[in-house]
């Protein structure tokens, strides 16, 4: 489905990526919920992480808000850096519910795509959505996907980005691929899983030029978007 409310993600760079969790903060951003994907756990050490931007992402703060001006404004506050984004969110599984501020037992992986200049925006979206997304889902063992198409930039500094996606997979998936892969131990279909879900990745250019961030994921409730 997709959400008929104004939803912005922003990519935050910052010295310390906790600072993004304070309900104050949240507050200042006039939002109604604050999404915050924090990364540097530990327990997520040595999973897979890519890099295409200049520095590796701190944090990803997703909100619901009508403005994203004083989002941007809350966050600098808090980062050396901020980009932030308009997007169209879908959600193909919908991530369990968690207590109001309190950690999602997963690994959140955010991944920031890019399309291949050989395809036109159309052609991509429809090899993302109509055919990738059913093979990731059959080949991950992921229990939460959310997907959130670029519609513009909303901040003056930019990067360019077309799709942001967000999977959780079970905390064990940092460092064993059965648990990634959701294959359950078997090696044959292991294998078969990494092959198609390869081959797929390929198919919309995700194979290169791709931003991965392992995080831990919060949803916090603002409310009116009181400030203080």
């Amino acid at each position: 489905m997709i959400s008929p409310m104004s939803d912005f993600v922003f990519a935050v760079w910052c010295d310390d990526p906790q600072a993004v969790l304070d309900p104050a903060l949240h507050r200042r951003t006039g939002a109604r919920t604050v999404q915050t994907n924090v990364a540097g756990d530990p327990r997520f050490a040595g999973a897979l992480a890519l890099q295409a931007m200049p520095e590796p992402i701190d944090a990803v703060v997703t909100v619901d808000a009508d403005d994203p001006a004083p989002v941007e404004a809350a966050l600098h506050e808090v980062a050396r850096r901020v980009v932030g984004w308009e997007v169209q969110r879908r959600t193909p599984i919908r991530p369990p519910t968690t207590p109001d501020g309190e950690p999602a037992d997963a690994m959140a992986n955010v991944a920031f795509l890019r399309r291949p200049p050989d395809l036109t925006h159309d052609e991509w979206l429809a090899r993302w959505i109509g055919s990738h997304t059913p093979v990731a889902i059959a080949t991950q063992g992921t229990f939460g996907y959310v997907q959130n198409i670029a519609v513009r930039a909303v901040t003056d500094d930019v990067e360019h980005v077309d799709g942001i996606v967000e999977e959780l997979f079970p905390v064990a998936a940092a460092h064993d691929p059965h648990a990634f892969y959701g294959s359950a131990g078997n090696d044959e279909e292991l294998s078969r899983r990494m092959a198609a879900m390869l081959d797929s990745v390929v198919s919309i250019g995700a194979h290169r030029d791709i931003d991965v961030v392992p995080t831990v994921r919060r949803v916090h409730t603002v409310g009116t978007g009181a400030t203080g």
